[in-house]
């Protein structure tokens, strides 16, 4: 038989070493104890039901799933509208999905029957594409699993081939199409099943059902705790508490207003660099992942390194936030907090840091400022920030006119979009890593997860207050007014262009939210000098990545013109972080140093300890 090589890197073939007696794993022993259990599973699922359904009958919480359903179903009609107006076309679609069946049966029949008689029969090599989610030996060895695998890939990949080959689709609607027939054949996967997927089927048989009584009941658990709505656990929350283990560096709240705390470090070196630092994070999730723990802090990094540090904490918005917008978040958020820096040091220059969305306002807010003649802010940091969104990735897939009018109805009825509906969209962008395993795991294994502090983070949502988050999905992802030139904030069309200052503008390369050629094609958007670093893995780990792991790498090269593939082949690889590249950037447009400040200065008493209090709401 040809060889071929795994997922764990191990050479082997179709039903390698196949013995029919390890069947026996799959057999029941003890069919009353089973039965029992199965029972008590389905009394376990039964009490998810109950979960389920009393918020929706007592109309606590409306059908969540009926407009994305709708959306999905229009959308996918029109791919096969295509295939089947024209019926040559419906009949090579059918053939080329056929024949791969076929294929796969017959070379099944013929290597199982081999296994069996002692013959030696030719195999194939398998071409079909290597997924963690068919590590298990049993994938490929046992012909029943074999079998299920070969035909979901070929499904799959059938089903990916008729959206890009839909003539006639305009790009929005190839592109919703080809997401959603990703999320569907992740959902369909026979690693999802106890039935079909061995390692459970195993465990069911070794256990008697117990892993399914225990999933059941976690099911039953995460369904209440999302209040009628599935809140999926990633990790052993009570491992984790913000201030206890989490969001660890010394510091004080200084200042507060109704959208946000600004919180001033202590110091830990001698002297400070003289120009402050002013950390803007996104407000779709909370400002601690850039201090989980003193390891990974890139807040305690930039302490340690002698920079005067203040974040912006936002506030987790309810029903008294609704007409918070834009122009609220740059007035209450960055100028109140530039305002509070000043205060505290006497300082009126800072440098700036936006990560995500928070850069996108710290952008805006730049260039309004530029019109205002206002200077506050020297150099601009971007991490991760998309300002043009043409290249935005699957996120597109959520707005259109339709779906954004649908959205704002929901927020005006009580003032905000609930978190779980972001932390959703966000899993969706990676269902088979962040949505299926877990599935699995939790509830077919009955195995709790295990701690995991970035994970605990990444549940820790917030809400989108109405008027801000519809303003953002508007003027960014749907009319990308920003980067044309035409956004209005506060009275002002603002443009980019305006914005002289320099800019450092970081993008992750396997970023799925802000995608490298998105913040690549950005930088061309500014009016002043811009270094554009590209570092390895995605929008978290890329940017949470501190010098002494020595991971990943980071780019550097020319201006960033041109196409953004043509710039990677040309930019010079760096190994480790992108950290003391960006501290020697900073330091090198102002290194004058100051005695080390004390929070609040004189001027400003405590309000609270960090990291205060707006980031203990939770949903």
């Amino acid at each position: 038989m040809a060889e071929k090589t795994d997922d764990k890197g191990q050479t082997g073939q179709e039903f390698p070493g196949f013995d029919p007696k390890s069947v026996e794993a799959y057999v029941v022993k003890d069919p009353q104890a089973l039965a029992m259990n199965f029972a008590r599973a389905l009394e376990n699922l039964g009490k998810a039901a109950s979960e389920w359904l009393g918020p929706r009958e007592r109309g606590e919480i409306g059908d969540s799933v009926a407009d994305p359903m709708t959306d999905l179903v229009k959308t996918l009609s029109k791919v096969t509208e295509y295939w089947i107006s024209d019926p040559k076309r419906t009949l090579e679609a059918q053939t080329l999905l056929f024949s791969s069946y076929i294929g796969i049966w017959t070379r099944t029949l013929n290597q199982f029957s081999g296994q069996y008689s002692g013959q030696p029969v030719a195999s194939e090599t398998d071409t079909l594409p290597k997924d963690k989610r068919f590590a298990d030996d049993d994938w490929m060895k046992n012909p029943f699993f074999a079998l299920l695998r070969q035909l979901y890939l070929v499904t799959a990949s059938w089903a990916d081939k008729l959206v890009n080959e839909a003539e006639g689709l305009d790009e929005h609607t190839r592109h919703k199409a080809a997401f959603y027939v990703k999320q569907v054949t992740a959902a369909l996967s026979p690693a999802n099943f106890a039935l079909t997927n061995p390692e459970v089927y195993r465990e069911t048989v070794a256990s008697n059902g117990a892993n399914l009584v225990a999933g059941m009941k976690m099911f039953a658990e995460d369904i209440a705790a999302g209040g009628g709505d599935l809140r999926l656990r990633h990790t052993d929350a009570t491992k984790f508490a913000i201030g206890r283990n989490m969001a660890l560096t010394p510091g004080k709240v200084v200042a507060q207003s109704e959208v946000c705390e600004v919180i001033q470090y202590e110091p830990s070196t001698e002297t400070v660099l003289k120009r402050p630092l002013l950390i803007c994070p996104p407000w779709i999730n909370k400002f601690y992942i850039l201090d989980l723990n003193p390891q990974k802090s890139f807040i305690k990094w930039c302490v340690d390194q002698g920079h005067t540090v203040f974040v912006i904490s936002w506030v987790n918005p309810d029903e008294r936030h609704a007409k918070k917008d834009w122009e609220s978040y740059m007035r209450e958020g960055i100028d109140f907090a530039l305002t509070t820096v000043e205060k505290a040091t006497g300082e009126k220059q800072v440098n700036a840091i936006g990560y995500c969305v928070g850069g996108t306002l710290l952008a805006a807010t730049l260039a309004y400022h530029a019109q205002k003649k206002n200077s506050r802010i020297a150099s601009a940091t971007f991490l991760t920030t998309q300002v043009d969104f043409t290249h935005a990735g699957d996120l597109k897939v959520f707005v259109d006119e339709e779906q954004i009018a649908s959205m704002e109805k929901q927020m005006n009825a009580v003032g905000y979009l609930d978190g779980s509906k972001m932390a959703t969209a966000f899993n969706m962008l990676r269902a088979s890593e962040l949505i299926w395993p877990y599935v699995v795991s939790n509830y077919l294994k009955g195995k709790e997860p295990m701690p995991f502090d970035l994970l605990y983070w990444n549940s820790d949502s917030t809400r989108m207050g109405a008027a801000n988050h519809a303003y953002y999905l508007r003027n960014c992802y749907l009319n990308n007014t920003l980067s044309k030139g035409e956004m209005k904030l506060a009275g002002k069309t603002i443009s980019l262009k305006d914005i002289k200052i320099p800019v450092y503008n970081l993008a992750t390369r396997e970023d799925h939210i802000a995608p490298p050629k998105s913040v690549f094609l950005g930088s061309s958007l500014f009016g002043g000098p811009v270094d554009f670093v590209l570092t390895g893995s995605g929008h978290i780990a890329g940017v949470v990545n501190p010098p002494d792991k020595q991971k990943y790498q980071y780019w550097t090269g020319g201006k960033a013109e041109g196409q953004y593939e043509d710039w990677l082949r040309g930019a010079e690889e760096n190994r480790g972080s992108w950290w003391p590249h960006w501290h020697a950037w900073a330091e090198a447009k102002d290194d004058e140093r100051v005695p080390a400040r004390k929070p609040g200065g004189k001027a400003l008493n405590a309000i609270a300890d960090a990291p205060g209090t707006y980031v203990l709401e939770r949903v």
